[in-house]
């Protein structure tokens, strides 16, 4: 009898897999036959799960830039930044000669709960030496990191003590911020950084606004400069604060997704705050979809250079192992319909993603004549009528031309080869308690601290030392962005203040230079919003005669 059930059964099986089959699209039957082949007769053994993996990739590679495959590992690295948090110990650190030295602690969180200070290194970690022995930072921190609530014990070395101190720390859930900074520039305007959008940027944004509005703000610089972007609903909340009831924020629409349009709530607290954005061309996604909206209701001055242009809306496949497809299934338009994403050709991701060296080649970031626009692509803003352009990004209503009198080979070769962090590193490390004690917090450290010409001696000596070749030219060229730098890193490192850097290398951000300007000029300001910059214009009918 039960021969005959699991013969029934064998039956019933193959009839519906003989079924599905006819109603899979041919090309699937293909693409499972070969898989099928492939393990049932190549001539090595095969991991079914890379053959697979390659298909999925090798697919997607055919289709737009932005759909992508990544693994289990990959997939929690590159949502973790945006969930707003991460389970670990709580410290910021850099790694100097081999040796992770802690420049702050995370307020409230497991490290300076238990007593680890600023200036300590961590020796070891549980039973593993990680000093002197060449580890990477990502084999670090996996040590490091771990689920709430896990124990992980440190070894630290404090100052010129002998002895090892032994700490045993409980790991929890560290906040990731998406407000860098926020603080008055001026007695009546406020400035908020925006580095990413993610889980909690709206209730971050919010709180900066409360906090500034309590400070005297009557007007706002909001500076998405470098942010790529994240989570839609953080842009659209954003939004929602700043619009009147009903105003369209964005919509999407794909071939087999039908338009879907966010709108005001009109419960915004901040709907008459006078509004300045700051984007340039790493501002992506999320960035532009909030300073589109902002433009093309009128609502601010845009700011700054042409945005990324990343209009392509991905949905999450999550896989039963932990990896993750992200399929492009529609594309972002702003209100007046431009549709955000810039040209691109499918199968061809090489020529997308140099794109934006191609625009600084074309001169685009350092010239208002060398940017394109096309009359083709004119749009109106939905209150003012004024002019605007699509094309893909947004185009900012003043264009700031990139600085790059300070910049030399000299610069980049520090940089890069981490000089400048590590000799703030050291200078800190023997200097915390005199700079704390001279300078009761970062806004009389930011008025009185000057990075003088000895300091720069030793900083030059520790380039050499690690065969960056001293330039008298090409550092006279850039020893005050290099003095900025240091001052900033060196604030914030003694302060274990984030926004301390920000605050004082902005005094030299041109960006910023330029939306002040605007923002407390009434008559430009206004102007703008109203009938659009005039040079633009000019620009179009030159380019329209060639």
């Amino acid at each position: 009898m039960n021969k005959i059930r699991i013969a029934t059964l064998a039956i019933i099986l193959i009839s519906i897999v003989a079924a599905t089959a006819q109603r899979m699209p041919k090309s699937l039957q293909k693409l499972l036959n070969a898989q099928y082949v492939i393990t049932s007769f190549y001539v090595d053994s095969v991991n079914d799960d890379k053959v697979v993996e390659s298909a999925i990739q090798g697919m997607l590679e055919q289709l737009d830039p932005h759909s992508a495959y990544t693994d289990a590992k990959e997939t929690k690295e590159m949502e973790e930044p945006l969930q707003g948090e991460f389970s670990g110990i709580g410290i910021q650190f850099n790694m100097k000669q081999d040796t992770l030295y802690v420049i702050q602690t995370i307020p409230g969180g497991p490290s300076e709960r238990v007593g680890i200070l600023a200036g300590d290194r961590i020796v070891m970690v549980n039973d593993s030496v990680i000093a002197g022995v060449k580890m990477k930072n990502t084999d670090i921190m996996k040590r490091l990191r771990g689920k709430k609530g896990t124990k992980v014990t440190v070894q630290v070395k404090r100052g010129n003590a002998k002895e090892l101190i032994t700490f045993r720390i409980t790991r929890d859930n560290i906040p990731l911020y998406s407000v860098d900074a926020s603080y008055m520039v001026d007695p009546k305007t406020g400035y908020i950084r925006i580095s990413r959008f993610g889980a909690k940027t709206y209730d971050e944004m919010m709180e900066a606004l409360n906090k500034l509005k309590k400070e005297g703000m009557k007007q706002v610089i909001i500076d998405l400069s470098d942010n790529g972007g994240g989570y839609l609903n953080a842009a659209i909340d954003m939004c929602n604060e700043f619009l009147d009831k009903g105003q369209l924020i964005v919509y999407t629409e794909g071939t087999q997704s039908p338009r879907n349009d966010a709108k005001a709530f009109g419960n915004g607290k901040f709907k008459d705050l006078k509004l300045v954005v700051i984007v340039n061309q790493y501002s992506a996604s999320a960035s532009e979809i909030f300073s589109g909206a902002m433009q093309d209701w009128d609502r601010a001055v845009i700011v700054g250079r042409r945005s990324f242009g990343k209009g392509l809306v991905q949905r999450p496949f999550h896989f039963e192992d932990g990896s993750m497809m992200r399929l492009t299934v529609a594309r972002y338009y702003t209100p007046s319909g431009r549709c955000i994403q810039k040209p691109y050709k499918k199968g061809n991701k090489k020529a997308y993603e140099l794109d934006l060296l191609d625009r600084a080649k074309e001169g685009e970031y350092y010239s208002l004549d060398s940017i394109h626009l096309n009359d083709s692509l004119r749009y109106t803003t939905l209150k003012n009528m004024r002019p605007i352009f699509g094309g893909g990004g947004i185009m900012p209503d003043i264009f700031v031309p990139v600085d790059t009198t300070e910049y030399s080979t000299y610069y980049r070769d520090l940089v890069a080869k981490g000089i400048v962090n590590q000799y703030v590193v050291d200078y800190v490390d023997k200097n915390r308690n005199s700079i704390k004690s001279k300078y009761k917090d970062v806004k009389e450290f930011d008025e009185r601290f000057v990075v003088s010409d000895e300091q720069m001696k030793e900083f030059i000596a520790m380039g050499e030392k690690d065969s960056v070749k001293y330039d008298e030219e090409k550092y006279r060229t850039s020893e005050r962005v290099l003095k900025t730098m240091i001052k900033g890193l060196i604030a914030r490192d003694v302060y274990s203040d984030q926004s301390a850097y920000t605050i004082i290398v902005n005094h030299h951000n041109r960006d910023l230079d330029a939306a002040l300007s605007i923002i407390n000029d009434d008559k430009r300001f206004n102007e703008l919003l109203q009938h659009g910059n005039p040079e633009y214009e000019l620009l179009v009918r030159k380019k329209s005669k060639k």
